[in-house]
């Protein structure tokens, strides 16, 4: 017998034998694992070569860099005088211990504050200065450091309308869940990150588009259905309108009924099939990430930011039955007024570029191949439970009392 070779008699031990008696942690995965393409003796699923698709298992997502960063993107909540002092002092480090380039918006740096502060100065003069909108900063930034609250990240993700480099969050905000890291440890922190091998969360964004119609005041819109609730080739696509916005969204796109006292109502489709209509304030279409922001407000349920889903979540409905709902990333979404709508409706985007909706107008929203790169302070996992602990208060309750405890005197004998 060969070494390594097992005798007929002799039972083949699993893999998952092995790694129930070996003393070592089995391996810990987010995702679940890959599903069996053959059912029963007979029966599998077509190959489809086009569709492989490799996913990384969120648990092994680490930063590294291939080449040293060099430039800063720090971002500082404004209007916020306590922000000053750390803003000051993490420049100063950056620039002068850690020899980088740091970019800041012009903005910050005409504070007056930080203008008439001669001590600054010198660090001042060496601060590379953006407006937003008017310079493009996106191919040359390699790490974005946030001070402040959830805001400066989602001003972060707007800057980024492609590829966002890794963000670092540091609370001084608010709120802060989006924000993991503590800035009485930033040096040794961002040290730790210019090291690489860092934990990161990818959270995916919305890619949306705003397409309105060219035919606008031609007379009554007709309902472009079929009998079927499907919609034929090429209404209100972009090829028949005009796209007039696209960006990418972090947390949640909000349709709403504006100033009017009526009833929103929009229809929404599913990959060009009409699945309901919304009556009501209005609808959010938001990330996982925005599970957590107006969509919890609104009733919905709090997603963990790497699962790939897609939530869409009524405001008031006029409705007993109408529950949120979470639909697969890969999907695309069309939002446009139902043909006997009452009034127009008002779209908003992370709570910015607010504008109007019409008849023959629609809002397209997919899943973006760009997400957010956000850097974790411990891991994934723990992050985000922090967060909905330490933030939301989640499941705070007060203990009940065990049933040998004198205090409790709901059940005691007669």
């Amino acid at each position: 017998m060969l070494p390594g070779q097992r005798e007929h008699s002799e039972p083949a031990v699993s893999a998952a034998e092995v790694a129930e008696s070996s003393p070592k942690r089995r391996a810990h995965f987010l995702h679940g694992p890959y599903p069996a393409t053959h059912f029963g003796p007979k029966a599998c699923i077509l190959p489809n070569p086009t569709s492989v698709m490799h996913i990384q298992d969120p648990a092994s997502q680490r930063l590294t860099w291939n080449k040293s960063p060099s430039n800063v993107l720090v971002i500082r909540k404004i209007r916020d005088e306590s922000l000053v002092e750390p803003f000051k002092e993490l420049c100063r480090f950056l620039v002068e211990e850690k020899q980088m380039m740091v970019y800041v918006e012009r903005r910050v740096v005409e504070d007056g504050t930080l203008s008439n502060d001669e001590s600054f100065g010198s660090i001042r003069n060496q601060l590379c200065t953006f407006r937003e909108g008017f310079d493009d900063i996106s191919d040359c930034i390699d790490l974005i450091i946030c001070l402040g609250g959830d805001g400066t990240l989602l001003y972060a993700s707007s800057l980024f309308q492609g590829s966002v480099p890794p963000v670092m969050a540091f609370h001084l905000g608010s709120l802060g869940f989006l924000t993991p890291f503590k800035f009485e440890s930033y040096k040794t922190e961002v040290a730790k990150v210019f090291e690489g091998n860092a934990a990161i969360t990818l959270r995916s964004r919305l890619k949306v588009k705003v397409v309105k119609d060219p035919l606008r005041g031609a007379g009554t819109p007709r309902d472009p259905r079929d009998h079927n609730g499907f919609l034929p080739h090429g209404t209100t696509s972009s090829e028949a309108g005009k796209v007039t916005l696209q960006l990418q969204v972090l947390n949640e796109v909000v349709v709403d009924r504006g100033p009017s006292s009526y009833l929103s109502n929009v229809d929404l489709y599913l990959d060009g099939r009409l699945i309901t209509s919304v009556q009501g304030d209005g609808v959010i279409v938001s990330t996982p990430t925005g599970s957590t922001a107006y969509a919890a407000a609104a009733g919905a349920s709090m997603i963990h930011p790497n699962v790939p889903a897609i939530m869409v979540t009524p405001i008031c409905p006029h409705s007993l039955s109408f529950r949120p709902i979470v639909v697969p990333a890969g999907v695309e979404l069309m939002i446009t007024l139902s043909p006997d709508a009452r009034n127009t409706a008002w779209v908003s985007f992370d709570g910015r570029k607010r504008q109007e909706i019409q008849h023959g107008d629609c809002i397209k929203i997919t899943t973006s191949c760009y997400p957010v790169p956000s850097i974790c302070c411990h891991d994934l996992v723990y992050d985000w439970f922090e967060s909905l602990a330490e933030c939301l208060h989640w499941n705070v309750r007060k203990r009940q009392a065990g049933l040998g405890d004198d205090s409790d005197s709901s059940d005691t004998e007669g």
